[in-house]
């Protein structure tokens, strides 16, 4: 991750390196949204210093940030995009603010773009079904490893950032559930059925076998080094091409897949919360709309005037 600071002047930019470093050692933020962060800020600086030939922070006002925004509308950058950026430059003013660098965050003064509704795509249960049941994996300790991401995706909902972290001290086998370490180093427990633990534990038992393996993470790869990033998506993009129609196949629709199905099948809307590591129920609550289609549907073909 690339970061500078402009020491000695009075600029946007001149705190960069130290909001960062907070972000990432106190509010655990990934490396992929601190890199979004930084990329965003860098970029307004830019602008400012291209447009107006300054970036001193007592001269930036809404009106400039305005501008910004308008120009990147211009150029078809998405309003999710737009919106992101938004909260970069909210989110560095607030700490600008509590450490006294600044007394005014022009950012308050914008509203962010309304965005297309959206709604999670997610297997069928029937599509689930034949995804665990049915598909045949390959032989050996690459299939084992294949079928556990699938499973454990499905079975907890947890992201894929969440599963690089797991360690194998997270799983409580008395207590039949998972620790999972969120976003923001938040820890959730999340229950899983016996027969998921009986896989884990014959995978750790393949994973003894290995020459080399890593003891810290719960899974890894054939030569003993951990998993990462584009591993899971590629086994769950390859698996699901063999199940569903859907044109999105990654990590987060199986995620999307285990919420909804437990919205299906009667859970509270709440306690799904709580499973999923969501900060506030507006996030969960998307879900909800994809239950009210069911609904509709099942109105619409058993309904004598549906």
């Amino acid at each position: 991750m690339r970061i500078f600071t402009l020491a000695g002047l009075s600029m946007f930019n001149e705190r960069l390196t130290d909001y960062l470093q907070y972000l990432r050692f106190e509010k655990r933020y990934s490396p992929h949204t601190l890199t979004a962060y930084e990329k965003d800020l860098e970029q307004f600086n830019d602008y400012l210093t291209k447009e107006f030939s300054f970036s001193e922070l007592k001269l930036i006002t809404h009106f400039h940030i305005r501008g910004w925004l308008a120009g990147m509308k211009g150029d078809k950058q998405t309003a999710r995009t737009v919106n992101r950026k938004i909260s970069s430059l909210n989110s560095y003013y607030k700490y600008l603010q509590k450490h006294g660098y600044t007394e005014k965050n022009p950012v308050r003064q914008l509203h962010t773009q309304r965005l297309p509704e959206r709604l999670p795509v997610y297997l069928k249960e029937t599509e689930t079904e034949h995804l665990l049941e049915e598909l045949q994996f390959d032989e050996g300790f690459k299939g084992a490893t294949d079928r556990l991401i699938i499973e454990l995706l499905y079975a907890t909902g947890m992201r894929r950032a969440e599963l690089l972290q797991m360690k194998e001290q997270d799983i409580e086998w008395s207590l039949n559930q998972i620790r999972i370490l969120g976003k923001g180093n938040k820890e959730r427990l999340v229950p899983v059925s016996p027969s998921l633990l009986d896989t884990i534990r014959d995978y750790l038992q393949e994973k003894r076998k290995l020459d080399v393996h890593d003891c810290q993470y719960l899974m890894n790869l054939e030569t003993g080094l951990p998993l990462y990033a584009a591993y899971i998506y590629r086994v769950v993009h390859k698996y699901m091409g063999q199940t569903t129609t859907l044109k999105k196949k990654s990590p987060h629709v199986l995620r999307h897949t285990f919420a909804t199905h437990l919205l299906n099948n009667g859970a509270n809307i709440q306690a799904i919360k709580e499973l999923l590591g969501h900060s506030s129920l507006a996030a969960t609550q998307i879900y909800t709309h994809n239950n009210i289609d069911k609904l509709k549907e099942i109105h619409r073909q058993n309904h004598p005037r549906g």
